[in-house]
């Protein structure tokens, strides 16, 4: 068989298994429950008061099996109810009742359970019932009212008829999201005589009202056209005066020619006048602004630079002055520190080669004093060191004995020389014994008299820088 055949049945399959599953696989909408009867579908819920002969699914999905269980869906949306019911007040009066309920199915599963055991399969006439429930609901609480209390109260008989509608709802698994009364009419018409008191009180309060706008507009223009008559006659007199004083001036103009003239021509000759004093005035403020200005300003800056020159002069002098000063103060200060510093610097020298001289000389004298502690105890090692460290010149002077020969024959070949050179070297040798027994001597001639005496008082040795009691 060729493998593409084997890959049409395998998908095949896989859509033969997907459609079975989708046709078995039931999903609850947000907005309905799944009630689910048949074998198996039996419920256990703490919120019914017994156990339930079928399943209730909401949000989820259940598997159903075919031929074998039965899914049906009941619709938890809002519903509305419209009421029309023509009712009687405590009055006797008919009236004729308009509005609207708004409801659903509970969502708590108890609730869903009793509108799925009511209305699973007649959900097309719950609206239908509700308005039955609700009209003679509606009936039985306005028979104990008055038209008055329906027309100023009409949240009291919404609260009302769903207070005593609540019991029923909820048997009926339903509640009640909202009641609204919508309008109440009567065909006596009483509720239109109701409002007739009021309105005739209203209607005469604009009666009233109008009458006195009317009697303030009527006053208000006649003390405008009052108003309006004075202004105009006030115009009327400001007029006439004002022409009587235009005629006056005619007629004294026409009375006055001669002396009209006379004042013209003076009239002229003071204007020439006042043109000449303008003229003379300019030509002066011209002769500031030219010349006078002007020369008031070079004088001002030449006076302005002299100053500043003298001042300048006068106070490099003073800057020369204090520089010289404090020039001649800075070399008096500086001899006098020279001054105090070598003579600072003397007494220290002096005090240094005092001091310098001192520690040389009780060195000296404490040398003095250990060579001859030195040599009273150890004449060889004495001379011994001082030997050692002449022997250089010893030697140096033995060997110019040598230096004086022009022409020495040497006996016995390399031994004679050989000889010749200890003797040379062994002269220190030799000088050493000589000073070894000079110190010998002595100190025997010092201790003699130690021995020789008896009971006098021994003789003391006195050494360098000491001088006897």
């Amino acid at each position: 068989m060729p493998w593409y055949l084997y890959v049409a049945i395998a998908l095949g399959a896989v859509v033969v298994i997907v459609l079975a599953f989708r046709a078995i696989w039931k999903v609850a909408e947000p907005n309905e429950a799944l009630i689910i009867s048949g074998l198996g579908a039996r419920g256990e819920n703490t919120d019914t008061a017994e156990s339930l002969g079928f399943k209730i699914v909401t949000g989820k999905g259940k598997l159903v099996l075919p031929g074998f269980q039965t899914a049906r869906r009941l619709l938890l949306d809002s519903r509305s109810a419209t009421l029309q019911v023509g009712c009687v007040t405590k009055q006797g009066i008919p009236v004729h009742v308009r509005g609207v309920v708004i409801y659903k199915v509970g969502d708590d599963f108890a609730s869903i359970a009793n509108a799925a055991r009511r209305f699973l399969d007649q959900q097309a006439t719950m609206d239908s019932q509700i308005h039955e429930l609700f009209a003679g609901h509606l009936r039985s609480i306005i028979g104990n009212l008055t038209v008055e209390d329906l027309i100023l109260n009409r949240e009291r008989l919404a609260s009302e008829i769903r207070g005593s509608s609540a019991d029923e709802m909820s048997k009926l698994g339903l509640v009640v999201d909202s009641f609204q009364i919508q309008e109440i009419d009567d065909s006596t018409g009483y509720i239109t005589n109701l409002g007739k008191p009021h309105a005739a009180a209203v209607a005469a309060q604009a009666r009233i009202a109008e009458a006195q706008r009317d009697q303030e507009a009527t006053t208000a223009e006649q003390d405008a056209a009052a108003e309006k008559a004075g202004a105009v006659r006030q115009s009327q007199i400001k007029q006439a005066q004002y022409q009587a004083e235009v005629d006056q001036a005619a007629a004294k103009a026409r009375q006055s020619g001669p002396l009209a003239e006379a004042s013209a021509r003076q009239d002229v000759i003071r204007a020439e006048t006042e043109a000449a004093e303008l003229a003379a005035q300019l030509a002066e403020q011209k002769l500031q602004s030219d010349v006078r200005k002007p020369a008031d300003a070079r004088a001002y800056e030449t006076r302005t630079i002299a100053d500043a020159d003298r001042d300048a002069r006068i106070s490099a002098a003073q800057a020369e002055a204090k520089e010289t000063e404090l020039r001649a103060q800075a070399e008096a200060q500086a001899t006098r520190t020279t001054g105090e510093a070598d003579a600072a610097a003397a007494r220290a020298r002096g005090l240094a080669q005092a001091e310098a001289a001192q520690a040389q000389g009780l060195a000296e004298a404490e040398a003095i004093k250990a060579r001859a502690a030195a040599l009273a105890e150890n004449p060889d090692a004495v001379v011994a060191q001082q030997l050692a460290e002449k022997w250089p010149e010893i030697v140096g002077e033995g060997a110019k004995a040598f230096g004086n020969v022009d022409h020495m024959v040497v006996l016995n070949g390399a031994d004679g020389v050989s000889d010749l050179l200890a003797k040379a070297l062994t002269m220190g040798g030799t000088g050493l014994g000589l000073a070894r027994t000079l110190l010998n001597g002595m100190q025997d001639s010092a201790n003699a008299p130690k021995a020789e005496a008896n009971g006098t008082a021994p003789v003391t040795t006195l050494q360098d820088g000491e001088q006897t009691g």
